[in-house]
């Protein structure tokens, strides 16, 4: 006679997950960006969530502005993150399209001081319809000021003034001279490659007094 045999209880991996709070990098105030859950801390690494600006800075009329970040690091119930790109809500984008203007696209790979390489997406609406000539010259200094920035500033400090319209704000005042344009707005950025922070300098050692 077969002995019957006792049938075997499945780990419920549902109650072994535990709650993580994600925090935003230093460049964006370290705050509370969301909470997510793992059975495993290690799992969580290389995980994206998404943001918007409204909720780090508080300014509703930062709302359209998403934020993407990558977890990088786990300690205890902290997950820490780095910025990886952010992009302009749909709506907002088509907001603000008129009718018997222009647009102007453009699509330009940056390299910081720090060596990390972003692709940006940035876009120009003219009020009126503008030359194929003056569409060329516009793009031209999109991507002369955007390489030129991007060299002076470190990752962090290019992700605060991208969606922040520092840089756009930027490309629109070295564009008005060449036409008056209604808006300017960086749509995108993407992360491509991650570079190496930069350490700061060694402090020379003391010298025994003479």
């Amino acid at each position: 006679m077969s002995e019957t045999k006792a049938p075997v209880k499945l780990k419920d991996k549902w109650r072994q997950k535990k709650w993580y709070n994600v925090y935003a990098p230093a460049a964006f105030g370290n705050v509370e960006i969301g909470k997510t859950l793992a059975d495993d801390p290690q799992k969580l690494v290389g995980r994206v969530l998404e943001t918007t600006l409204y909720n780090i800075t508080e300014d509703f009329s930062l709302l359209h502005v998403k934020l993407h970040f990558r977890i990088t690091k786990v300690e205890g119930d902290k997950a820490y993150t780095m910025f990886i790109g952010h992009d302009l809500a749909r709506d907002y984008l088509r907001s603000l399209v008129r009718r018997g203007g222009s647009r102007i696209d453009g699509i330009f790979n940056m390299v910081t001081k720090d060596g990390y390489k972003v692709r940006v997406g940035i876009i120009a609406l003219s009020a009126v319809r503008t030359k194929s000539s003056q569409k060329r010259m516009i793009r031209h200094l999109m991507e002369d000021t955007v390489n030129k920035k991007s060299s002076q500033l470190l990752y962090d400090e290019l992700a605060q003034q991208l969606v922040l319209g520092k840089i756009a704000s930027e490309i629109y005042n070295a564009a008005k001279s060449v036409y008056p344009l209604r808006k300017i707005e960086v749509r995108k950025s993407e992360l491509v490659e991650a570079g190496s922070p930069v350490q700061p300098p060694p402090q020379p050692e003391a010298q025994p007094p003479q």
